[in-house]
């Protein structure tokens, strides 16, 4: 699994969740997660219960995972992988002194959102993007957000760089464990 790091921002704007994005966009070819620091204002949206909210952001820090290895794809391990990502997530930002709570695939500082996340599949392959806000400003009004710098002003640029390249290593690794398990399971 391939790991990079977009030094510029770019808007996610939801045409990210697409199949085969991180090749059509950046050549990145196979199994790959992504990571950018950049605003947000998704217009394609996959989650029905989504539609008609806004989710928007000035700064995020962004996820996208994208998996070839299950053909056909299976919406429900992209589900699982996903809260696997978050989990990781948490446990990073335990290591900084964030405290957050998990609620399914949502974390929280207190009552007060802090990430945003979808998992997805195509024909071809399973998708997530997390999204975790660094600061509460342009969320929708409606919703009670907080983002990393909030929470703790003193992070640098290069700490918030630090938690995403974390967070994707820990994701390849348990994904590299899981598949070296496999290896070594004797089957009845």
């Amino acid at each position: 699994m391939l790991y990079e790091h977009l030094e510029d921002p770019l808007l996610y704007d939801g045409s990210q969740i697409e199949p085969a994005w991180a090749l059509s966009e950046l050549g990145i070819k196979g199994s790959s997660i992504i990571t950018w620091i950049g605003p947000m204002d998704v217009k394609n949206i996959v989650d029905y219960e989504d539609v008609e909210l806004e989710i928007r952001s000035e700064e995020v820090l962004h996820f996208i995972v994208e998996h070839f290895d299950e053909q056909p794809s299976s919406l429900r391990l992209a589900y699982h992988r996903q809260r696997i990502l978050v989990m990781l997530l948490m446990e990073e930002l335990m290591r900084t002194g964030v405290r957050t709570r998990r609620e399914g695939d949502d974390l929280y500082i207190g009552s007060s959102k802090l990430t945003v996340s979808i998992a997805t599949a195509s024909v071809s392959s399973m998708k997530i993007h997390l999204g975790v806000n660094i600061h509460e400003r342009g969320t929708p009004e409606d919703v009670d957000t907080i983002g990393l710098l909030d929470e703790k002003p003193e992070l640098s640029a290069d700490d918030i760089k630090g938690i995403a390249e974390n967070v994707a290593m820990a994701y390849i690794h348990e994904i590299d464990s899981i598949e070296e398990d496999i290896a070594k399971t004797r089957i009845f």
